[in-house]
């Protein structure tokens, strides 16, 4: 029982180093390594609540510990991305400011993970876009352009500005009160859980045929699917 209770804290841990290696990546315009690291910590900081659930050791710590690196990960990752990229765009000048709209992003997330540990309507679902979702989505981006498809044409003042709406868009999202259901699995029921069986079996396939265009489909493909869900299965609830 002892070493069953720190199991899940290590986890958050982990997603903790995963997100500060992910950082030195990203500083280094290495930004598949960085996604790389960025997935591995999700994928840590999403069994940690399942380790702490299937141990009875959740607890005040945990919960703590868990928005800590969430923000490291999650939040200042992702802000630090768009930094750096909105910063390779010679149109904007070296003395240019905007590169910091950036981290409009790590703002958003970081007053979510605040809202998200004491609202206790969100421990069956989600109220807004889950910070790990929104990191992904932004993590894909230099690789879908830069990275699987080469995309030279697009004019760097229009991709520039795509990206800082899209850091707004998504700090907004993150906060809105738009209900997404949740992929956290407490008591496995095909019955209960089709919606997400049906969900991730998806985002396997459109990440295996389209890779990291996959991966920022998938999450726009939760969006639309939780607010369909939303307005034709759940208005009755």
């Amino acid at each position: 029982m002892t070493i069953k209770k720190y199991i899940p804290n290590f986890l958050t841990l982990l997603n903790l180093l995963c997100g500060c290696i992910a950082l030195v990546y990203v500083s280094e315009l290495n930004f598949e390594l960085a996604f790389f690291y960025v997935a591995l910590g999700i994928f840590f900081d999403f069994f940690d609540g399942f380790f702490a659930r299937k141990f009875n050791v959740a607890g005040p710590l945990g919960v703590q510990l868990d928005s800590l690196a969430d923000m490291v990960t999650s939040g200042l990752v992702p802000g630090f991305l768009m930094y750096k990229v909105l910063s390779s765009n010679y149109m904007l000048g070296p003395s240019s400011h905007l590169p910091y709209l950036g981290f409009v992003i790590t703002l958003g997330a970081c007053y979510r993970l605040a809202k998200f540990n004491i609202d206790t309507r969100q421990s069956d679902s989600f109220i807004g876009l889950p910070t790990p979702a929104n990191t992904l989505f932004f993590l894909s981006l230099p690789l879908i352009q830069w990275g699987q498809f080469n995309i030279e044409a697009v004019n760097e003042s229009t991709f520039s500005a795509v990206l800082i709406l899209l850091c707004f868009l998504s700090a907004y999202v993150m906060n809105a009160e738009i209900p997404l259901f949740s992929l956290k699995i407490k008591n496995f029921s095909l019955a209960k859980y089709k919606l997400q069986v049906a969900f991730v079996l998806s985002a396997l396939l459109l990440v295996l045929v389209f890779r990291y265009l996959g991966v920022a489909v998938t999450i726009l493909f939760y969006v639309i699917l939780s607010v369909c869900n939303n307005l034709f299965f759940n208005k009755n609830q």
